[in-house]
């Protein structure tokens, strides 16, 4: 197993159509959540991953589990919980402010996951753990479980990459704040955007806040920057740091911007797993999360490692 990540997937429902909630007569079901999707990017670019969770025994959590194994990620060790439900959000793209999500989450079998659910078992023949912000918002719980298995991770020699995944709709500022920073020594790859970072440490430049976040922990920075790129920052020796910026990957027009984020994550964490250089995996993460905004939903139209390898070679593939 390359990697372990762990969190919520819900059922996703949206507007069939340019329409909003209120007035959508109809509405399509998906499945969305950071770490599953990052998963199954990281399962369509070779990588064996293992996603695990809690799921209610309902039909949405048979839908969640049968899409994201359907998509070769290994979810042997997802539990089902009889006494909580799944949990499920909408989400609407609104012409000026962008998407909007309303969840339905609370008290979810997801939320109920708590330091004694973590075990070695997780992370048996793994190489590296993945986890995001939004696990530790959902409860106390899973905040506790959030930190029980990055020093589980640590102390088994995995290394460890962390998404602050920033929803301000879960929890309060302060609360974010405090357990985002407690989070950061934890890990060796933090993968913010420039915002997230402003955030956690207060405005400043990219550069002045990648050398920042190193301070407090991880060996490598790489910062996503929207439509600038990234940035990447990495500890070469006790007082220097080595900084390098990467072009964005240009895209006509954005379909739907949500799962950008994850996908660059996993582009990123795939090519830094195969020891590329670090300009090349900030340049596949790029790509990674431009592909994301060309498709609707959260993962459906990412690609895989023989799509991307073309699109870098700057060919297309044979139609017939």
């Amino acid at each position: 197993m390359d990697v372990v990540t762990f969190g919520e997937t819900m059922a996703l429902f949206q507007p069939l159509g340019e329409k909003n909630l209120a007035h959508a007569p109809l509405l399509t079901r998906g499945v969305a959540g950071a770490e599953s999707n990052l998963a199954i990017a990281l399962a369509r670019l070779g990588k064996k991953a293992r996603w695990i969770s809690r799921l209610g025994h309902d039909p949405f959590g048979d839908i969640v589990l049968g899409a994201v194994a359907g998509e070769g990620v290994d979810t042997s060790l997802v539990a089902r919980d009889d006494a909580a439900p799944t949990g499920v959000f909408f989400r609407q793209i609104h012409p000026h402010f962008g998407a909007q999500v309303f969840y339905f989450r609370a008290g979810s079998a997801a939320s109920k996951m708590s330091a004694a659910d973590v075990s070695e078992t997780w992370f048996a023949g793994a190489w590296h753990l993945h986890v995001s912000g939004i696990t530790p918002a959902l409860s106390d719980a899973c905040r506790e479980a959030t930190l029980a298995a990055m020093n589980m991770a640590r102390s088994l020699g995995l290394t460890i990459s962390f998404d602050p995944n920033l929803r301000r709709k879960l929890w309060s500022e302060k609360a974010a704040r405090e357990t985002l920073l407690a989070m950061l020594p934890l890990c060796d790859v933090f993968l913010p955007g420039h915002d997230e970072a402003e955030f956690l440490l207060g405005p400043g430049a990219p550069q002045e806040l990648s050398g920042e976040l190193l301070d407090c922990g991880p060996r490598l920075v790489a910062m996503k920057l929207g439509e600038r790129g990234a940035l990447g920052a990495a500890k070469r020796g006790a007082m220097t740091v080595e900084f390098i910026e990467a072009p964005p990957f240009a895209v006509e027009k954005v379909v739907d911007p949500i799962g950008a984020g994850d996908a660059f994550a996993a582009g990123f964490l795939a090519a830094w797993l195969d020891e590329m250089p670090l300009e090349k995996c900030l340049s596949r993460a790029n790509l990674l999360g431009a592909m994301a905004t060309q498709f609707q939903g959260d993962w459906e139209g990412l690609p895989t490692l023989a799509e991307v390898e073309l699109i870098e070679a700057g060919r297309g593939g044979v139609a017939r």
